[in-house]
């Protein structure tokens, strides 16, 4: 990224090292605008900041000229980010009945069981090992979430594993042999080195296991805030489950079913239920 900023500042006469000015960063937000996402100029604000931390100098990026050129970009071209579909609970314990006993299909039921239930993200997913596992009185587990994305400093969390997610679980560390500091999740082959599985494994086993080619592991994290406003879950038990420190994301993601329960969906159903009443 960086080299392509400097390319551009060469061509157009602008400084490319720090300090950079302010009219510079704003000039090429204008230059964006329209080409690449408002996250992805974003991102690039990010890295032309992290030049001046790197020497000790003060962000351009924070200066008005740039917020207003990136506000003015978002106004005109959207700062819509396009979210992955979700994936509720319903269609991933489908998958999993159709799973048989193989030793591959013992460990995929062990990673369906693991995104529906925890709603962790597929990076959480892989670092999980044996000895995060916290079984619970009735049967149920929690699971010890070391470090996160928002939780740079490793203060931890936990995330839920229902009865039979657990069961799953531990049928598959029975299976493989697993010890308390191994990884819960690695490769299904049964003379495999034990190490942890990579992030986007947790998207392809997935994909396998449901058949839709359009979700990722987030989908499952996705879903669940579906399922839990559709029960009528209120958005902070939904940012505890999730582990959200801020409600921007999980009510990013409920969008579409906070529609289908919008005052006009409702008013919609009722009118609709009169009609029919009415007519009998």
């Amino acid at each position: 990224m960086s080299m392509n900023f400097r390319i551009w500042c060469d061509e157009r006469g602008f400084q490319s090292e720090p300090p950079i000015e302010p009219k510079a960063v704003a000039a090429y937000v204008d230059f964006l605008g329209g080409k690449i996402r408002a996250t992805t100029i974003e991102l690039r604000l990010w890295a032309i900041s992290e030049m001046h931390r790197a020497a000790f100098m003060p962000s351009p990026c924070r200066h008005r000229l740039v917020v207003l050129a990136l506000k003015a970009a978002k106004r005109k071209y959207g700062a819509g980010v396009r979210q992955k579909p979700p994936l509720c609970k319903a269609e991933v314990l489908a998958a999993i009945d159709r799973l048989g006993s193989s030793r591959l299909e013992i460990r995929d039921k062990a990673v369906l069981w693991i995104a529906t239930d925890s709603w962790c993200r597929a990076s959480e997913i892989v670092a999980l090992k044996v000895k995060d596992l916290i079984r619970q009185d009735d049967g149920a587990s929690l699971l010890y979430i070391e470090r996160s994305k928002t939780d740079q400093y490793g203060q931890g969390a936990y995330a839920f594993l229902s009865e039979a997610g657990t069961g799953a679980v531990l049928d598959w560390i029975d299976l493989a042999g697993l010890k308390s500091e191994d990884p819960i999740l690695t490769k299904s082959q049964a003379n495999a080195r034990i190490c942890s599985l990579d992030p986007l494994t947790i998207t392809r086993i997935i994909k396998r296991c449901t058949g839709r080619r359009d979700v990722s592991a987030h989908s499952t994290r996705i879903g669940g805030v579906h399922d839990a406003f559709r029960i009528g879950c209120d958005l902070s038990s939904i940012m505890v489950a999730g582990r959200w420190s801020s409600p921007e994301m999980p009510a990013r993601y409920g969008r579409r079913i906070l529609a289908t329960q919008s005052a006009a969906a409702l008013v919609s159903k009722a009118v609709s239920e009169e009609i029919a009443t009415s007519g009998e």
